[in-house]
């Protein structure tokens, strides 16, 4: 098991100083922005900035519509379109891959179309029908779409994680992999340890917070658990903060690498 951080979330003027305080704070990776990757400069300085360093891209997060089920088809397609360039961004940095959700609450969404098919179907097989365009792309350049359940309040078209591990059975495709936020998992699941057990087969990428939805040791999610269940199936991707922080980033951060570190390595 690897720790990583949003890029948001550490100090430094340029990208290049948020990769040295990465590795001074205890981070193996960098969770990129996806809208600085949508830049070329952006782009280039994050390729130039992590070439020498010992910290590596762990994966991507935002700058990419979250409307794969949305009821426009133009907006699907171009969050699809999105997806294949964030992919490639992934394969050129080195990255799992970039994360995902189907679409959220405030956003257009499917109509209820019962009897024949309630709007949580729909969504699900049109999730199904647009990965399955996107696979192909994925495995050809080597990276992976990171499916993220979220809890019912953001989105309620996946909200367990369960529900994103059917999609990614289905698929059955290294292309496509599940994202287990445990400050989401906190909400929806009744065990989170057991449920990361229960989808181990389909596990890429983690994030974390705690149930503050700041960062881990700041309140009372049961990490020990969490890390334990991880050792169990054998994770050894990344696990990256995405959260907000109880104090100054220079003095929270370290404190809580060590705090996972001590977990992890017990």
């Amino acid at each position: 098991m690897k720790l990583s951080c949003q890029e948001g979330l550490i100090p430094g003027e340029t990208f290049a100083e948020k990769v040295r305080n990465l590795e001074r704070y205890g981070f193996e990776g960098v969770e990129l922005n996806g809208g600085r990757l949508n830049d070329a400069a952006g782009l280039a300085e994050r390729k130039e900035a992590l070439k020498d360093s010992p910290v590596r891209a762990s994966s991507i997060c935002g700058g990419c519509p979250a409307e794969l089920v949305h009821a426009d088809r133009s907006r699907r397609q171009a969050c699809a379109d999105a997806l294949k360039r964030h992919l490639d961004y992934a394969a050129e940095l080195g990255a799992v891959g970039p994360i995902t959700v189907p679409i959220f609450n405030s956003n257009e969404r499917l109509p209820d179309m019962s009897p024949w098919k309630s709007r949580g179907e729909a969504e699900k097989e049109m999730l199904l029908a647009m990965l399955q365009t996107l696979v192909p792309h994925a495995e050809q350049v080597g990276a992976t779409i990171l499916l993220e359940p979220l809890n019912r309040y953001e989105s309620n078209s996946l909200p367990k994680q369960k529900d994103g591990a059917a999609i990614v059975r289905a698929l059955n495709s290294k292309g496509v992999r599940l994202m287990s936020d445990v400050f989401h998992m906190h909400i929806e699941e009744t065990n989170s340890p057991a449920t990361l057990r229960d989808v181990a087969d389909c596990i890429g990428h983690v994030h974390l917070a705690d149930n503050t939805r700041q960062e881990p040791g700041s309140g009372d999610i049961d990490f020990a658990a969490i890390i334990n269940a991880l050792r169990e199936i054998h994770f050894t991707g990344y696990m990256a903060f995405e959260c907000g922080l109880s104090g100054p980033a220079d003095q929270v951060l370290p404190r809580s690498v060590a705090f996972l570190k001590e977990l992890i390595q017990a």
